[in-house]
């Protein structure tokens, strides 16, 4: 199967693809830079050169392929809205091109700010519609495609998918720490963050494609929830500063902009998805990857 990428060099594509190349598939690669392309070219995939504010290399590349796997997003948070926007007419764009061919597409989203219905939240459990205050459209445009006969799968990653080469929320977490002095958690630290760790996720966005078209949401979520206090410990100890809770306020001033994902409390469930795709994930927890990977031999960002 040949299987068109966005996103594909970066911390989750780059995995998927090399997942996909190892279990006997083509890669297409969308590619902005000449840095991108060469790292696609040296893992084995073929290359399109585009992103996602083009148009017609979505539309190339949907067309060109036998399935679709959109891990691909603007992380800059300074325009986190322009981001959504471009996310959601990307996702818009692919659809429309395979609106007949019935291929197998996944939409990359997240199980933070799901309206969850019980203690975990579970692939049936909707996510809250965009609005200002979190305007990301991944899943209502999935949906929106799906109602149109165009079937979208949804994978939802959880706040840390953790592992070699991660720059996402625990990074940032060790940025601030460093910054700050302290590391830091929220009261008693018991908001739950859900981890997996990369090659992890990687196989199940390869199941899910190998299953075929469907509508279906599926959780890549290893563990179902990791106090964020143990976190914090972790990243106190990886660093030698100290570890200290703080009310709201303080929380606030010390997180900045990046409070509203230090205070995500959302235990997930993925039983669904390991039984629909026979996944079961392997690599190592999320604590263990805090105190042996890599986390801390970067430079601060």
């Amino acid at each position: 199967m040949k299987v068109f990428i966005t996103g594909a060099t970066g911390f989750v594509g780059a995995a998927v693809t090399k997942e996909l190349l190892e279990n006997g598939h083509q890669v297409l690669g969308l590619a902005r830079s000449d840095r991108s392309a060469d790292k696609l070219r040296r893992m084995g995939a073929e290359v399109l050169r585009g992103d996602l504010e083009t148009p017609e290399s979505l539309r190339e590349g949907a067309q060109a392929s036998d399935a679709i796997i959109h891990a691909g997003f603007v992380h800059d948070f300074s325009r986190f809205a322009e981001a959504c926007a471009i996310d959601r007419a990307a996702i818009e764009t692919i659809g429309a091109a395979i609106e007949n061919a019935k291929k197998p597409l996944i939409v990359t989203a997240g199980v933070a700010f799901l309206d969850a219905a019980g203690p975990l939240t579970v692939e049936a459990d909707l996510a809250f519609q965009p609005s200002d205050a979190y305007p990301r459209a991944s899943e209502a445009a999935a949906r929106a495609l799906s109602g149109r006969g165009i079937p979208a799968s949804i994978m939802r990653l959880p706040p840390s998918v953790h592992g070699m080469g991660d720059h996402g929320f625990v990074p940032r977490l060790i940025d601030i720490a460093r910054q700050k002095g302290l590391s830091a958690y929220i009261g008693a630290g018991e908001n739950a963050w859900p981890a997996v760790h990369v090659d992890d996720a990687a196989s199940a966005f390869r199941l899910a494609v190998e299953r075929g078209p469907s509508a279906e949401a599926y959780h890549a979520v290893a563990e179902q929830g990791v106090p964020f206090r143990k976190i914090a410990e972790a990243i106190a100890s990886g660093l030698g500063v100290p570890c200290v809770s703080l009310t709201l306020d303080e929380a606030r001033d010390h997180f900045d902009w990046f409070f509203g994902f230090a205070s995500i409390d959302q235990p997930s469930s993925s039983d669904r998805t390991q039984a629909h795709l026979g996944w079961s994930p392997t690599g190592p927890d999320l604590l263990t990857d805090i105190r042996e990977g890599d986390y801390f031999s970067a430079a601060p960002q």
